[in-house]
């Protein structure tokens, strides 16, 4: 007895049909229900330069465009864009240095302090620190950790966007936490 595949990847499937077909409203609808998130992936990934994340979104979804007639839908349609996203970003990475990131990138993941001048403070160091202990993980440490713990994917949807076995991935995501929770230890 086989499952029937979630809606969004029927409707995944359906629009990579009608691209394949030409149709760029199609296409146009995979570009607003995955681009934001590709987007976001791209920042991070590259330390948060929205000029240099704009190029790796924007290059990876003209491939997208190219190639989604190649697609054979081996993996999601989403974990085949971010590998996309991906591949562009350690592309830009071997040709310039990383970055600094803009502190104000992780501001959503600490509440605004109300009035309190002392916690403003304390929460700009946090944001800070962490920005700069992801900034410090070896590149696949970083990327495992982004997909994992910011976009919510599998272990296995990470494996097929960056190329790396389930295992590896695993391995990955473990040094990379370890990492950031001695490097975080003082923020507990």
């Amino acid at each position: 007895m086989t499952a029937e595949p979630p809606e969004e990847e029927a409707s995944d499937a359906a629009l990579v049909r009608a691209v394949g077909a030409g149709d760029a409203e199609a296409f146009r609808e995979i570009v607003d229900r995955y681009g934001p998130r590709m987007y976001r992936y791209a920042l991070r990934l590259v330390g948060g330069n929205d000029t240099d994340a704009a190029e790796v979104t924007q290059e990876a979804l003209i491939s997208a465009w190219k190639d989604l007639g190649t697609f054979q839908g081996r993996s999601s349609l989403k974990t085949w864009l971010f590998r996309l996203v991906h591949r562009r970003a350690v592309d830009l990475q071997r040709h310039r240095r990383p970055t600094p990131i803009n502190d104000d990138l992780l501001s959503r993941f600490v509440p605004e302090a109300s009035d309190n001048p002392l916690q403003d403070v304390l929460d700009a160091e946090l944001l800070a620190a962490l920005q700069q202990a992801l900034d410090e993980l070896p590149w696949h440490q970083r990327a495992v950790w982004l997909l994992r713990e910011v976009e919510g994917m599998s272990y296995d949807e990470i494996g097929e966007a960056l190329a790396l076995p389930v295992g590896s991935v695993r391995g990955h995501l473990h040094r990379g936490r370890r990492t950031l929770a001695e490097r975080m230890a003082r923020w507990r």
